[in-house]
């Protein structure tokens, strides 16, 4: 409902009429702005929520924040500094990293840099190259010490406020099992971005995108973890919480973006041009929402 009012009354949250006056009109920056114009509406209504939705729940009030052990598999070196540098970013939260290093050393070079460089506690757990994916999630979530479990790829993009907003989303909807849409893609070997619509978040649902699964503690124990399988771990998780009576709840993916490649690197398989086809916008180069905070 749009207000209009010279002067904001004494009773209207200053933060709030500050974040309602910060909507602007989207350049066109030579895309079309039919392609831009519904995404910048809902990112302008995700910070409105989240400042709403903290001050009626209470969430991020906390004298001590939520504590979130951060579950990460890898198999990557590479990407590891890339990845525990956003996990250190995360506001709002208390977290530790769990690690498991599947089929590579600790000592490697690349995961001795990447540890130095993050200013969170890290436990790593090392298992062989043959070790199921699912069992090496395992064996990094048995070391956990928090409230809350969160799955993590290495590959992917995640914004500041990620888990934030899945604790948030958690709090308003009351929800055992909270994770986002899977909306954005980067398509590597094209250097294309893509949104898909086609999953609707705010709503009741049996499906999340798997890098943001975020659940409590003892719901994990209760659902028995991950599968000890090489793929298909995530679905797996959700499908024995689902039917043991947990509740799942998708909350919105603008910040989050999924990494596609080619090759073997993936645990789910699916075509570029599938991708392609239920992309709802196109854009060359990596474009995620702004939600995302990208720099």
């Amino acid at each position: 409902m749009p207000l209009h009012a010279a002067v904001s009354p004494d009773w209207v949250d200053p933060e709030l009429a500050r974040l309602l006056a910060a909507w602007a009109p989207e350049e066109d920056d030579g895309s079309g702005l039919r392609s831009v114009t519904a995404l910048r509406r809902e990112e302008h209504s995700v910070r409105l929520r989240r400042h709403g939705l903290r001050d009626r729940t209470g969430a991020g009030r906390a004298e001590t924040p939520p504590t979130v052990s951060v579950v990460m598999s890898s198999m990557r070196p590479h990407l590891l500094g890339a990845a525990l540098g956003q996990i250190a970013g995360q506001r709002r939260v208390q977290v530790e990293v769990l690690l498991g290093l599947h089929g590579v050393p600790a000592a490697h070079e690349e995961v001795r840099r990447a540890l130095r460089g993050c200013a969170l506690p890290v436990t790593v757990v090392e298992a062989e190259g043959g070790t199921p994916f699912g069992e090496v999630l395992n064996l990094a979530a048995s070391r956990a010490e928090g409230d809350y479990l969160a799955k993590w790829d290495d590959d992917d993009w995640y914004g500041p406020e990620h888990l934030a907003d899945l604790l948030l989303a958690r709090a308003y909807s009351g929800a055992d099992i909270v994770g986002t849409a899977a909306e954005f893609f980067y398509l590597e070997p094209l250097n294309a971005t893509v949104r898909r619509t086609d999953y609707t978040s705010e709503v009741w649902s049996e499906h999340v995108a798997g890098g943001t699964i975020l659940l409590p503690a003892d719901t994990f124990r209760d659902a028995g973890g991950f599968p000890p399988l090489p793929r298909g771990v995530d679905a797996g998780l959700l499908k024995a919480a689902h039917a043991a009576g947990a509740r799942i709840y998708r909350t919105h993916g603008l910040g989050y973006v999924l990494r596609r490649s080619v090759g073997a690197e993936h645990t789910w398989r699916l075509s570029l041009a599938h991708f392609l086809r239920v992309a709802s916008n196109q854009w060359r180069g990596f474009r995620p929402s702004l939600i995302l905070e990208a720099r």
